[in-house]
């Protein structure tokens, strides 16, 4: 193996180190939507995602509402907590968006809990404990889950998470790509590093289609 070789593959390797220990961590608590083995827990929590201008949600937002959705009518969460940005970068809501989804899906007002002030996913982990809830689970994209799990599970809750169907779209590829930096970032927040006051919303928990 040539030297440039070798580097090449520690600098990978270093790359993706973060991402590949969160997902060794919450192996076995990810599962895809429908299948067995989940749990029950005191609510899921629905990360936000992109909103269109018009206020329609954008497919991976509507998924997540659906994966939420879907576990509420099967008796696993009596609970939707819809957490994302109340004001995000374009001036949209994504809680309404959600909210709206939620609704049109069968899931009543009374089961509905808005968080517009998850702006991250670490924010979002936060905000379902101070909400006093213990175990969640946690409804995104495959690629998103290993390190939203790991952060809920960092916050002090008891998470599991469930995604969608894995759609091979060029929209998914990015969201693996992103991944591998947000899951640096949140490493990096969670070692005390970083200050994530400091630092930009994450472009992973907004990726959309």
């Amino acid at each position: 193996m040539s030297d440039l070789t070798r580097g090449l593959a520690v600098a990978a390797a270093a790359t993706a180190a973060p991402h590949l220990y969160m997902r060794v961590r919450t192996w076995g608590a990810i599962h895809g939507a429908g299948c067995p083995g989940i749990d029950t827990a005191d609510a899921a929590l629905v990360l936000g995602a992109r909103v269109w201008e018009d206020g329609r949600p954008s497919r991976f937002l509507r998924e997540r509402v659906e994966v939420g959705a879907a576990l509420f009518h099967s008796g696993l969460v009596p609970t939707l907590i819809l957490s994302g940005a109340g004001n995000n970068r374009e001036g949209l809501d994504e809680t309404a968006a959600m909210r709206t989804t939620a609704l049109d899906l069968g899931v009543p007002e009374s089961a509905l809990v808005l968080d517009p002030d998850g702006y991250d996913t670490r924010t979002s982990a936060l905000n379902a404990l101070e909400l006093g809830y213990s175990s969640v689970i946690v409804c995104s994209q495959e690629f998103h889950l290993p390190r939203a799990v790991w952060l809920c599970e960092r916050a002090g809750l008891d998470a599991q998470g469930v995604h969608p169907a894995i759609a091979l779209k060029p929209h998914t590829a990015i969201g693996y790509g992103r991944e591998l930096a947000a899951s640096w970032k949140a490493a990096l927040i969670e070692a005390g590093v970083l200050d994530d006051a400091d630092l930009a919303p994450e472009d992973a928990a907004t990726a959309s289609e």
